[in-house]
């Protein structure tokens, strides 16, 4: 099993996010998370936010092996070429240690401040299912036309090539049974959401059926989710639990209590989950 820690960039300075990083980079994480948001989403009144692609490009130049990631990038905040070309840039900046996430947003209220249109959510997935088939072509190097429902290509290409082959893994969250979860099965490396093991048993399922009629090993698809890091022996329970039902992957949140509890939860409990 493999565990990341979400540090998502809010409410702190830059210099804490790149310390926090690296923190978890020394103490054994496989990968950090930030968020996609250019607004606080907890905690009242404003707040210092950093915005997300960007992060993940200067976290490449401060670390050496830890993996980088975004839970999960919106396509309303992008267009999908230039997503693709910015996920390339960090691809290589960081020597092939992106993980590369997508999701059909959701945070309404920022999108409306900020000016950003926030469609429907039919035409969000609508994006989103553009936005896979968009970057995953593009990632080919090869000439790209495309006839999307929201966006399309004519005889576009983006280079170089990725240096993960043949993309950066990508991960899609959520649990929607008639968009998600069919995308999941055509698209994901990853799928990553939220609940326990009980509560997504049956989503868990209808991806490995879905996998199998789109011509995939359900196999190939990691299932991933979140762990909280509140209590120390409580996590090293729940993440049994994740693992006995196949997880292979849990992203941790920073505890209120802070390093000595990420360190704590590092040294003692990953190694039983890792070795």
């Amino acid at each position: 099993m493999r565990f990341g820690l979400d540090v998502a960039q809010q409410r702190m300075p830059w210099d804490e996010v790149v310390s926090r990083v690296q923190f978890a980079e020394d103490v054994g994480f496989d990968g950090v998370w930030g968020f996609d948001h250019f607004q606080p989403m907890y905690g009242e009144g404003p707040g210092e936010t950093f915005e997300g692609m960007t992060t993940l490009a200067a976290l490449a130049g401060v670390t050496s092996h830890i993996r980088l990631g975004l839970l999960v990038a919106g396509v309303t905040y992008r267009h999908p070429s230039v997503f693709a070309a910015e996920a390339m840039t960090i691809d290589h900046a960081s020597h092939g240690r992106l993980e590369l996430s997508l999701g059909a947003a959701w945070f309404d209220k920022e999108h409306h401040e900020l000016g950003i249109p926030f469609p429907p959510t039919r035409e969000r997935f609508d994006l989103l299912e553009d936005a896979l088939e968009i970057v995953t072509r593009l990632f080919t190097g090869d000439i790209v036309s495309y006839d999307g429902h929201v966006v399309s290509l004519r005889d576009a290409r983006l280079l170089p090539v990725p240096v993960q082959q043949p993309h950066p893994p990508i991960w899609i969250g959520g649990s929607g049974p008639r968009r998600t979860l069919p995308l999941v099965a055509r698209y994901a490396d990853v799928w990553h959401t939220w609940g326990s093991p009980n509560s997504l048993r049956d989503a868990n399922r209808r991806i490995d059926e879905l996998a199998t009629e789109a011509g995939r090993d359900p196999s190939s698809i990691m299932r991933a989710s979140s762990l909280s890091l509140d209590d120390v022996d409580t996590a090293r329970k729940h993440a049994a639990k994740w693992r006995d039902e196949g997880y292979g992957y849990l992203v941790c949140g920073w505890p209120g209590a802070g390093r000595e509890q990420v360190e704590r939860f590092a040294r003692d409990v990953m190694p039983e989950f890792t070795g």
